[in-house]
Formats: C-alpha cells, sequence, structure tokens
C-alpha cells in the first residue's frame, strides 16, 4: 500500500509541474517511480540530491557494509538506475561489439536479465573517440514502465525502450552523429516525453519522444560543435526549463513543445557536466576550450551574477542553501556563496574525479577515480571531513545512486586481461 500510495503522489507532482492531468484510464502515460528511487541521470530531482530522510552509512570498505556485489559484463560508464526492486544498467562488449541493457535485482544482486540493443555497428580505431569514452557511457532512464536507452551506434543515435522485463519495445534514430570525443548524454523522463540531445560536428539535435509510442513529438537543431552534456530540466523563475549547455551557449527550451525560451552565450564549447539551480539562478560549468563556473539569472535576463577561470569539465556540482560545493576532476573542494561568487572555503582533496558528487541531508559523498568516497559537511563555515571510505579498485568513472539509504557504486577490478567491472550494493 505504501509503495502504491508513493507511485501515485510521484505521478500527481509530475502533471503539477509539467500542467497536464493524469487520469486513471492513462496509466500508460504515468510516471510510476517513486521518490526514493534514482531513476535517472542526477537522481529524483535532477540535481544530485538524494531524497529526504536516506541514511546510508558513513563507513564502508571491502568487508564492511557491503551488502552484495556482482560482476558486470563488458564495460561502460553508465550510473546505475534504481526502480523499485530492478538496478538498470547499460554496458557494451567492445570485442563482440554488442550494447546491451542488464538488469539486477536490488535486493540480491543477482541479474535479473540482459538484453542486447545493437549488435556491430561499432567505430573504427581512427574514429572511436577519446581514450577514456565507452560504448555505454549514457545512465538509462526509466518512467517505472519503460527503460530508456541511448546508444552510438553506426555513426548515429538510437533511442531505445524496453519493458521492465527487458523486452523492447520500440526503437528510433534521433539522428546521425559525427564521432569526436564520443557519446555520453542520458535521456530525461518529463511528463509524457523522453528527451534525448546529441551535439556534434556535424549539426547537432535535441528532440522529445512519446514516451509509450516512440512517435517525435518535437525537434530542435544544435550548433555544429562537439559537445557531450545531458539535456536537464530545472524549475526556474516559476516554470520547468529544459537547460543544455555547451556549443558557446546556455540555452532553455520548453521540454514539452521544444521551444526555445531564451538563450545566451556564456558557456564554452565542450562541456560533460549538468548544470544546476537554487530557483532563481543558473550555474554553469565547462573545460574546453576555456574553463570557467558561471552564474546567470533564470528568467532569461542574460544578468550574469560572477564567472571565475575554475575549470569543473566533467564533474557536476551541487546547490544548498545559498551555496555552492565543487569537487572538481582534479580534486579541488570548493565552496561559493552562490549569489556573490565569495569563497567561503577551498580544500585538496588528493584525488581525481570523474563520478560527481551527491548530496545526503547535510552530508556530500564523492567517490574519487581509485574507489576513495569522501564524506564531507555540506556547510560553508569550514571543509568538514567526515571519512574516507576505500573500496578496491582500478577505476571509478560512474557516478554512483544513493537511494533507500543504500549506496549502487559501478567499479572497475583490475586491468588488462584481468579487468572485471561490479556492482556494489552499501548499506546497513
Amino acid at each position: 500500500m505504501t509503495c502504491r500510495i508513493l507511485l501515485i503522489v510521484a505521478s500527481f507532482l509530475v502533471s503539477f509541474h509539467t500542467g497536464l492531468t493524469v487520469h486513471a484510464d492513462e496509466k500508460a502515460d504515468q510516471i510510476a517511480v517513486a521518490s526514493t528511487d534514482w531513476a535517472w541521470w542526477r537522481g529524483p530531482t535532477r540535481n544530485g540530491v538524494a531524497a529526504a530522510g536516506q541514511t546510508p552509512p558513513l563507513q564502508w570498505d571491502d568487508e564492511k557494509n557491503v551488502l552484495w556485489k556482482s560482476s558486470v559484463p563488458g564495460r561502460g560508464h553508465a550510473s546505475p538506475t534504481v526502480v523499485g526492486e530492478r538496478i538498470f544498467l547499460a554496458t557494451a562488449d567492445e570485442e563482440q561489439e554488442i550494447q546491451s541493457v542488464l538488469c539486477y535485482d536490488r535486493k540480491s544482486g543477482k541479474q535479473r536479465w540482459k538484453t542486447d540493443i545493437h549488435n556491430g555497428g561499432f567505430a573504427t580505431a581512427e574514429r572511436n573517440g577519446h581514450i577514456r569514452s565507452s560504448k555505454a557511457s549514457s545512465t538509462l532512464a526509466c518512467d517505472g514502465q519503460r527503460v530508456f536507452a541511448t546508444f552510438l551506434n553506426d555513426n548515429a543515435i538510437y533511442l531505445t525502450a524496453l519493458s521492465l522485463d527487458g523486452e523492447q519495445l520500440w526503437q528510433q534514430k534521433v539522428c546521425d552523429f559525427k564521432i569526436f570525443q564520443g557519446y555520453a548524454a542520458s535521456p530525461a523522463v518529463y511528463g509524457p516525453l523522453v528527451i534525448v540531445s546529441a551535439d556534434h560536428r556535424g549539426g547537432g539535435t535535441v528532440a522529445g519522444f512519446d514516451r509509450v509510442t516512440g512517435k517525435l513529438v518535437w525537434t530542435q537543431k544544435r550548433p555544429e560543435l562537439p559537445n557531450y552534456t545531458s539535456p536537464i530540466i530545472l524549475n526556474m523563475a516559476g516554470r520547468d526549463q529544459l537547460i543544455i549547455l555547451g556549443c558557446d551557449l546556455v540555452s532553455s527550451y520548453d521540454p514539452l513543445t521544444g521551444k526555445k525560451g531564451w538563450e545566451v552565450e556564456g558557456s564554452t564549447v565542450e562541456t560533460v557536466s549538468s548544470a544546476v539551480s537554487d530557483g532563481q539562478v543558473l550555474v554553469t560549468s565547462g573545460g574546453y576550450p576555456s574553463k570557467h563556473i558561471s552564474v546567470v539569472r533564470g528568467d532569461g535576463s542574460g544578468e550574469v551574477l560572477w564567472r571565475n577561470e575554475t575549470r569543473v569539465y566533467v564533474t557536476s556540482m551541487l546547490v544548498h542553501d545559498g551555496y555552492l560545493y565543487v569537487v572538481n576532476d582534479t580534486g579541488d573542494a570548493q565552496c561559493y556563496e552562490l549569489e556573490t561568487g565569495k569563497v567561503a572555503w577551498e580544500h585538496r582533496l588528493r584525488a581525481k574525479f570523474t563520478a560527481s558528487p551527491i548530496l545526503v541531508g547535510e552530508h556530500i559523498f564523492a567517490t574519487s577515480d581509485d574507489g576513495t568516497t569522501f564524506i564531507f559537511k555540506a556547510s560553508p563555515e569550514a571543509f568538514g571531513l567526515i571519512g574516507e571510505n576505500k573500496l578496491e579498485a582500478d577505476e571509478v568513472q560512474a557516478t554512483p545512486a544513493i537511494c533507500g539509504s543504500q549506496i549502487y557504486l559501478r567499479l572497475v577490478q583490475g586491468k588488462g586481461e584481468q579487468r572485471q567491472e561490479m556492482l556494489y550494493c552499501i548499506g546497513l
């Protein structure tokens, strides 16, 4: 009964924010996920903040507070997507040229099913992208009834919908894609749509597809520049806005119609991180060719509150109680006053980061490339380290999911022929 109430509340919240009314006979259109699920990139509110009341452990290692760990076939950087009793992951067998979606049981960690999406169609070595990229870098999205996957295959981006049991429901080609570094944008579920972006040197696309049928609802052209950020939906200035950074622009679209609301210069060409907001201002970052953090008004006025030259390229940031928290790629942890850009504190973490930090209550969890999770206070007073937790890992690129007071972490153990990806569940 409690679970069903959560699903109904989640559907109501989506209908409220989109202006749509969900009727009992429109169950196929409902977004039936609980607030404690981690159903898409950056979590329930799309900003890296875990649901209220989550209490994951503050201490763990390979033996302590590990509820289970499971092997993950193939290679990928996609984060875990957690809905109900299922965990979904995208992966790719680069030798056999197979891109797949995996499903694990949330309680036991056992693999429930594996569905192959693409067979063949991988790029040649000359057009294979950055050495650190993978053929499964996009995090899956789930609306409670369908799982949505985006893959770069055969020089094009494809969006595929699966049932919760792994049956392919539909597939659509989003656009052709000119490979430079690779593809990493994750799909976003919103109202009746699933939204996909694909910026590249041949001319990018952002598009909305009907979640049930796969029918194209709207599409907008993007500049002819490489870019890697995901479409992110944030509520600012009293309305939901679809934000895309990069291509030298900060662009806002109506997520239901694709109509461009406003666009200002102020980003750099290539971005990976996702924007964050406090509901009034928008915080952007980027790393190539210029580096920056920038705070602009979210009302389309174009007013820039402040800007600096801090390089926050891959990791996304956090906003909490009027302050901006950063853990950048090279391990600089920083806290800024959101309105002014004044530095509250800086601290050097002796590690490199690809995964984005997550806010849980008043604590920030930041997992480094070597499998160390630093936990520190989300407070402007001073950097306050709570703990460091190390797992056996040779590589971590995927951002964890923290929900149900558990941490789901994808990591790599071993190198070369001994390389093995793992999915860990950490909890009490």
